[in-house]
């Protein structure tokens, strides 16, 4: 049975959150303190955190960081703030997905859903090795490396998922939408400005001048696509 921390301190919304997991069949524990919910996230015990960010104790922030140095785990952001720096953010330090409250439980069980199968696939694919070369920038699936100029970069999973499924496919021109159903999965249905947000993140640390990629290129008003 897979495990999952609420970390959560509006109980009502985390017992919602609780109910619907365990009708899913998820085991699922609730903490309401920052700090305590800090050292539970990081004891390796659970398969997915979902955090608010606005906590008593260490922040949300402060968990997804200290998760991050330690596990590649899916991470959710479940919080009121809504406005898009609050999102990016977020996702910068290493979220995979933001949910902005209110929301409807079955959206917020699709993505559990959602990010534990992709979670579980990639896992999984680890006996493949090919080394993807494209001017200055190497990506290494069996290590899940990225080099440009031969330094290392750090991308998170879904950072590292959209340059390589976009790298995998040159030339071709995908919408948010089609990234967002290969990325996340066919039963996730969130917002398409969360791919807007990775591909940004993923400029900064990729591109030169992120303004003017020469990796990933905008076709707007369509979608995105890897420049060979």
């Amino acid at each position: 049975m897979k495990k999952v921390l609420l970390i959560e301190d509006d109980l009502d919304i985390a017992e919602l959150e609780r109910d619907y997991l365990q009708l899913n069949g998820y085991h699922t524990e609730i903490v309401q303190d920052g700090t305590a919910g800090l050292k539970l996230a990081t004891s390796g015990r659970f398969d997915i955190v979902v955090v608010d960010l606005m906590l008593p104790g260490a922040s949300g922030y402060d968990i997804i960081r200290e998760i991050r140095k330690h596990q590649e785990i899916p991470v959710i952001v479940v919080s009121a703030k809504s406005e898009d720096i609050d999102k990016i953010r977020g996702l910068d330090i290493g979220a995979d997905d933001y949910l902005t409250k209110p929301f409807s439980p079955s959206e917020f069980v699709a993505r559990i859903k959602s990010h534990l199968k992709r979670y579980e696939r990639l896992k999984g694919n680890g006996a493949g090795h090919e080394v993807i070369l494209n001017k200055g920038l190497e990506i290494n699936t069996g290590s899940r490396q990225v080099f440009v100029n031969g330094k290392e970069v750090q991308l998170t999973t879904k950072e590292y998922e959209i340059l390589f499924f976009l790298a995998s496919h040159p030339n071709i021109v995908f919408t948010k939408e089609r990234l967002l159903e290969a990325i996340w999965g066919n039963e996730y249905y969130g917002d398409t400005s969360t791919i807007a947000v990775h591909i940004y993140k993923v400029r900064k640390k990729i591109e030169a001048d992120p303004v003017n990629p020469v990796y990933i290129e905008t076709i707007w008003g369509t979608g995105y696509r890897f420049i060979p």
